[in-house]
């Protein structure tokens, strides 16, 4: 049996005069708005160290630092060679318009973990105490973001020659091939969903401290590594190597050995 698709969802959920509501925005709404109420629901656990006031604030900080992270990470992971013919592209100028498109993951980590520093200092926390709290959090991020990338029919997919498929109209195709692995879908629920579930029962109980951040970034990595298998590279960087080595994959591999790295010196350190 066949199965194909054509999802044709309007990105646009409604719009009055110049003023419209996307679902990508609306994906990121929820996935702040959940954050902040699991957040606020661990805190108010016996022993937290932490109040629902202070991850209602630490919220804000640390969504400003991921899209401002997520914008200049992709302008040079991604963009570089344009960052260089016009360096106001990194806010989006495109010589004409402010077109705010493009985001990395891995710069909007750097982000979140630079706000993570700022945060910490300001509430007189450990680094580790604050991205073990927030750690089981982000992968909400990923789910809704992810989906968002699906609604919107971008970051598609390779071409699959199997029996089920979807077809997304902005995706060039061939005379052999139409149709594509939703890759959205798969890391909506690998680096989303099933991370979220791995660290929320996970961290349900004390751990060695570093121990959920390290297994954060073992896990993102490792399903992100994964799924760039089946994610249509970028047009304009393709392969970096061997005909299969993304950039998405090439800047996971740090992230695989410092979260083993880390996880590992947590019980090291917990049985010494």
């Amino acid at each position: 049996m066949s199965l194909y698709f054509s999802p044709q969802i309007d990105p646009i959920i409604f719009s009055i005069g110049p003023v419209a509501l996307r679902w990508y925005a609306l994906m990121y709404i929820i996935a702040l708005g959940l954050a902040v109420l699991l957040g606020s629901y661990r805190a108010k656990k016996p022993n937290s160290g932490w109040t629902p006031a202070q991850v209602s604030d630490m919220a804000f900080y640390l969504f400003l630092g991921a899209i401002l992270g997520g914008r200049i990470g992709y302008t040079l992971f991604y963009d570089f060679g344009n960052f260089l013919d016009n360096p106001a592209s990194i806010l989006g100028w495109t010589g004409s318009s402010i077109e705010w498109a493009g985001m990395s993951f891995h710069g909007g980590l750097i982000g979140v973990l630079i706000a993570s520093l700022l945060i910490a200092k300001r509430y007189k926390k450990t680094f580790w105490e604050f991205t073990d709290f927030i750690a089981p959090l982000i992968p909400l991020g990923l789910f809704f973001g992810r989906m968002g990338n699906f609604i919107n029919g971008e970051l598609w997919g390779r071409f699959t020659d199997q029996s089920w498929g979807f077809f997304f109209e902005n995706a060039p195709t061939t005379v052999d091939f139409v149709y594509r692995h939703p890759s959205q879908l798969y890391e909506a629920l690998t680096e989303g969903l099933l991370l979220f579930i791995i660290l929320w029962i996970y961290t349900a109980k004390p751990r060695p401290k570093a121990a959920a951040s390290g297994i954060f970034l073992l896990g993102y990595g490792g399903f992100r590594f994964f799924v760039e298998f089946f994610r249509e590279p970028d047009a304009h960087l393709g392969y970096i190597a061997g005909g299969w080595l993304t950039q998405g994959m090439l800047l996971c591999i740090p992230m695989v050995l410092i979260g083993l790295i880390i996880l590992i010196t947590a019980y090291r350190r917990k049985s010494s």
